[in-house]
Formats: structure tokens, sequence, C-alpha cells
């Protein structure tokens, strides 16, 4: 029989995973993908597997949106220079 909270963690999750699809914006993704990580992270713990829960909280929820963060200064650092350039 599935318990209160499992139910809510499986909603949510199916919540939090159509967020990250619909959104357009790239940060506002990587905010979503973290949510979505540390909601399957609770579940993952909720089905006592911590292990699997502490890799998904510092792969998941840290480590992919930083990455997507890091990726999209650096895009934007790069348009921003090839501005300056083609203003000279």
């Amino acid at each position: 029989m599935i318990g209160a909270l499992q139910l809510l963690l499986f909603i949510l999750l199916a919540v939090s995973g159509m967020q990250v699809v619909r959104t357009r914006e790239p940060a506002s993704q990587a905010v979503a993908v973290s949510f979505y990580g540390l909601v399957l992270a609770l579940l993952f713990f909720l089905h006592q597997a911590p292990d699997v829960a502490l890799s998904q909280i510092a792969v998941g929820a840290v480590a992919l949106p930083l990455m997507i963060l890091l990726a999209l200064a650096k895009v934007r650092r790069a348009e921003q220079a090839r501005e300056k350039e083609t203003q000279r």
C-alpha cells in the first residue's frame, strides 16, 4: 500500500519533471532541475536507499545545475566579447 508521503513525493516528482520540460529560460530550468533532483533524492531516501539519495543530491541537485549555470555564464561572456569586437 502506498503511504501518503510516498504518494505526495510521486506527485511532486511528476509536477517538477513537467516543469523542467516546460521551462524555456535556461537559468530557470537549472533551478527546476535542482528541485527535481532534490525530490528524487527524497524519494530514494524514503525507499531506504540513502547511498543513492546522497549521490543524487551531489550530482542531480548540485553538480548538474552548477555546470549548466557555469556554461550559461561562459556563453554569455563570449557573446558580450563578440558584441564588443563588432562595435569596434
